[in-house]
Parts: structure tokens; C-alpha cells; sequence
């Protein structure tokens, strides 16, 4: 079966992607917790984080860091929160969300966002993303 996430990679779904590379892909998710609420995906599809083979997962934390100083400057954020919790879809998933306090990584307050307004949220930080 083919994830949600495989066919973000594959294009057959629309997302805003802000960084890619030949092994891993950061796109901003539809659900966020906080504005620039980012995903980043290995594009071997796997389930489990702990089970990934260790060049992958040995990866992708340095390809999610490349991210960081964009969300930073597009939200006016104090820090990045790193959350891994793998059980939305089956698909390795670390979460990258723009923060304040720890209150501010609570999922219950995910919205669906208009796609208006994350492809303008998509354009800021890939703009950042080039400086």
C-alpha cells in the first residue's frame, strides 16, 4: 500500500513542498499545530523511525535542521519543537513546529488551513529558505 506521503513525493497529491533532496522532502503540513507547521519525510517509505536503517535515519535530522532558520524567521518563533509521534501515517514523520511555549505543540490545536494561506506561508519560507 502506498502512503499519503509516497504520493506527496510522487506529486499525485498537492503540497507545498519547502525543501527537497534526493533522499528526503519537508513539506508544510495541511493540519497545522501552528503556522509553518512542517513535515519531513525520509522518501524511502518506512513506518517506524526506530527501524529505518541508520544511514536514513542518520540523515534526517541534519536534512530537517536546514529547515529550521526559514521557520524561524518566517514566524518570529523562539524555537523549532521536534516531535516524532508516527502513528497519523504510516510513513516515518518527524514534526518541526514553530514555538513558544510547550503548550504551543498541543495537537488538539490543529486546524485544517486554507490552501490559500499555506501556499503563502510556502512562499515565505522557501523565500527564506534561498538567503
Amino acid at each position: 500500500m502506498t502512503t499519503l506521503f509516497t504520493r506527496i513525493i510522487q506529486g499525485e497529491i498537492p503540497a507545498q513542498k519547502l525543501l527537497e533532496d534526493e533522499h528526503y522532502l519537508a513539506f508544510l503540513d495541511i493540519r497545522p499545530v501552528r503556522p509553518g507547521h512542517t513535515l519531513v519525510i525520509p522518501k524511502k517509505e518506512h513506518d517506524y523511525l526506530f527501524t529505518l536503517d541508520d544511514p536514513t535515519l542518520a540523515g534526517l535530522l541534519p536534512f530537517a535542521k536546514r529547515v529550521v532558520p526559514a521557520l524561524e524567521k518566517v514566524t518570529g518563533c523562539k524555537r523549532v519543537g521536534v516531535m516524532v509521534a508516527g502513528l497519523e501515517v504510516p510513513h516515518t514523520h518527524v514534526h518541526l513546529i514553530p514555538m513558544n511555549a510547550i503548550p504551543d505543540l498541543n495537537f488538539a490545536h490543529a486546524t485544517d488551513t486554507p490552501a490559500q494561506d499555506l501556499a503563502a506561508m510556502g512562499e515565505q519560507i522557501r523565500a527564506a529558505l534561498q538567503h
